[in-house]
């Protein structure tokens, strides 16, 4: 692999993770109006997402 396409999976990745966390935060914020719970989601960041997806379907 190139150097130049290591550093652009380094970026999307990081990318990826920074918006899993901002999402996560956000929704956290939003059904739970806590800084302590948001913190902690935006850590957990797309595993919080992909649980709360998960249990508000339908």
């Amino acid at each position: 692999m190139s150097e130049k396409a290591n550093s652009n999976s380094k970026k999307i990745v990081r990318t990826g993770v920074s918006f899993g966390a901002v999402l996560a935060i956000a929704i956290s914020w939003s059904a739970n109006k806590s800084v302590l719970w948001a913190i902690i989601h935006g850590l957990l960041s797309w595993f919080y997402v992909i649980y709360f997806i998960l249990t508000r379907a339908g």
